[in-house]
């Protein structure tokens, strides 16, 4: 009983910590429906990851941020903007390809989950020992 709900919680805060490492750049190219490259696990991506993790960017930006632009290149189009992770604008003709801007508010909430996540697998270990001891 309190063994399935322990793996159900743990399942949920897992998956609530994974499904915060796409960055906005990725859900973007899914709706250009721009072929994603393949996933190969070696420790450059492993880092790349974990790097996009705590520090998220998004291509929203509010009005009284400069756009800057992105150093690969003059003319690119929207599927080598986004392989280069810049941000493709749609309102600029002038700028056709962007810096991403961190962002703050992604960045607290990804915190805020790991450190509520620990903080619940740390305060339900006790449950689970002391349940096993029972046996």
């Amino acid at each position: 009983g309190a063994h399935l709900v322990w793996k159900c919680v743990v399942l949920l805060v897992l998956y609530g910590i994974t499904s915060s490492f796409a960055s906005p750049i990725e859900h973007v190219l899914e709706k250009s429906e721009v072929a994603p490259r393949t996933f190969s696990t070696n420790l450059r991506d492993v880092y790349e990851a974990l790097l996009s993790f705590f520090r998220p960017v998004t291509c929203h930006h509010k009005d009284e941020q400069a756009l800057i632009p992105c150093h690969v290149g003059e003319s690119l189009n929207i599927t080598e903007c986004l392989k280069n992770k810049c941000c493709p604008s749609r309102i600029s003709h002038e700028l056709p390809c962007y810096m991403p801007f961190e962002d703050s508010m992604q960045l607290m909430f990804r915190v805020l989950v790991l450190v509520a996540g620990g903080l619940f697998i740390l305060g339900c270990l006790p449950l689970c020992c002391c349940a096993g001891l029972q046996k």
